[in-house]
């Protein structure tokens, strides 16, 4: 099948970048991204491509060049899907909040809301892509709406798992370890397979092109988070016993790194791990787990989580002990609130729980990110439904420049690991904070003996205080 027209159900963080990449390195392709969302729209629009609504190294340059060529935003979805041969599903999938499987389960009404749109709208034969992060066999439940609820017209359902890094996104669809894609066996289903293997082969080498059947696509990128969360809870629960016994986290890492078989990647400790998909994903495995019966293997998987909230705990629980019991009125200043740098993401983000940690021991925090809004962060708390909204915004103060932030404070926690807060003058810093200034590096990204040269009084994870 010769694809000329693809459509994107979703403008976020996966459909946009991912669409925008696919639009410039397949200029004969007509590209159209949609949403219901106008404002999102809107955004990816601006005439200004500092003002996209996902901030990804290298995105602007590859929205520049193709969109109005190729690559367009819209919000006329049904005009969208009628015009394509290939439909790809970005929509968000959180985990639910009601109901059965609440606290674990994806929650597919979003899904469920495209697959009936498509179904209705279309009216000659699409190949219709998952792209969002999914439980297994999904695209049975999309195929079974799709047929019983079409105009007479045939549906090929795939899954094409996306393995982006927020802050490397461009760069992961540039050049991706691999492009997974599942489908049927049946001879229509590889006819479709091989349509999207044709899509990415103008760009990505045949043998990084590997395809399954859609179960195992599906399934391999909710293992791939879990075993990249998992590695990350291991070396933040021997952060822990680091800092008691007088051991480097850094040191410790580097050299089970060296191992080949373990290798060096996601050993850096930190405050915890955040983002859109490993905590949705390795609690949508425990509940598939659950739900064929294996708790053990359940109880497994749900201890990555446990482990990632207990490092953020016990990050905070640091902070008012080392201020001598109490953060009452004091002022906390966050350098960092996105989960992770080069990105305005702040889903699941460490600094979110930290924040309402102190604030519920009654701190005065000021937050200065480099790419967050304001409006975000407080949409962040006020989703915690920790306090009233108004409470969030007397306790808690938005900063468009660090030094101000950091001003008259008791103690500076660095949250996010922004390369800039590493240039940053802390003898000016420390000369206008109150005494003892603390810094509490979350990241493990400062010069630790500098800032005690200094004068700071410093901690950092998975080495904890100079003994």
């Amino acid at each position: 099948m010769n694809v000329k027209n693809i459509c994107c159900l979703g403008a976020g963080y996966v459909g946009g970048p991912t669409m925008a990449v696919i639009a410039q390195q397949c200029p004969h392709i007509n590209v159209t991204v949609v949403d219901v969302n106008a404002t999102r729209i809107a955004a990816w629009n601006d005439a200004d491509l500092d003002k996209l609504p996902v901030f990804e190294p290298g995105l602007d340059n590859v929205v520049g060049e193709a969109r109005g060529r190729n690559l367009f935003f819209s919000t006329d979805v049904d005009q969208a899907i009628d015009e394509a041969d290939m439909i790809f599903i970005s929509v968000n999938t959180p985990t639910k909040t009601y109901g059965k499987g609440k606290g674990m389960a994806a929650d597919l009404k979003y899904i469920e809301l495209c697959a009936r749109q498509i179904a209705s709208v279309s009216k000659t034969n699409k190949i219709v892509v998952e792209k969002s992060t999914l439980p297994v066999r999904t695209a049975s439940a999309i195929k079974n709406i799709l047929d019983h609820t079409g105009n007479g017209v045939e549906f090929q359902i795939l899954s094409n798992p996306e393995f982006l890094a927020e802050g490397t996104a461009v760069d992961d669809l540039l050049a991706p370890d691999r492009v997974l894609i599942g489908g049927d066996t049946s001879d229509k289903g590889q006819e479709a397979i091989q349509a999207l293997v044709d899509v990415y082969a103008h760009w990505v080498p045949k043998e990084r092109i590997l395809t399954t059947n859609v179960w195992s696509s599906e399934l391999s990128k909710l293992t791939a988070n879990a075993f990249l969360a998992q590695r990350v809870s291991s070396i933040n629960s021997m952060s822990a016993l680091c800092e008691k016994t007088g051991a480097d986290v850094n040191e410790v890492a580097k050299a089970i790194g060296l191992d080949s078989r373990i290798g060096s990647k996601f050993l850096k400790s930190s405050v915890g791990f955040g983002g859109s998909c490993f905590q949705k994903d390795i609690l949508n495995l425990v509940y598939i787990a659950k739900t064929y019966g294996l708790n053990e293997v359940a109880d497994y998987w749900e201890q990555v989580i446990i482990m990632n909230d207990y490092q953020k705990n016990r990050f905070s629980n640091n902070i008012v002990s080392t201020l001598y019991n109490t953060v009452s009125g004091k002022k906390i200043t966050f350098l960092g609130w996105a989960f992770k740098k080069d990105t305005n993401d702040t889903r699941e983000s460490a600094a979110i729980q930290v924040a309402d940690n102190l604030l519920n021991e009654q701190a005065h925090i000021a937050v200065y990110d480099p790419k967050v809004t304001e409006e975000r962060i407080y949409a962040d708390l006020d989703y915690l439904n920790t306090r009233a909204e108004e409470e969030n915004r007397s306790l808690l103060n938005v900063k468009n420049d660090p030094y101000e932030a950091c001003k008259d404070s008791h103690a500076i926690a660095v949250l996010t690991e922004w390369d800039e807060f590493k240039t940053y003058d802390w003898q000016a810093i420390y000369d206008n904070m109150l005494k003892p200034a603390f810094v509490f590096d979350g990241r493990g990204i400062l010069d630790i003996k500098s800032l005690e040269n200094i004068g700071f009084v410093c901690y950092s994870i998975g080495k904890g205080f100079n003994k």
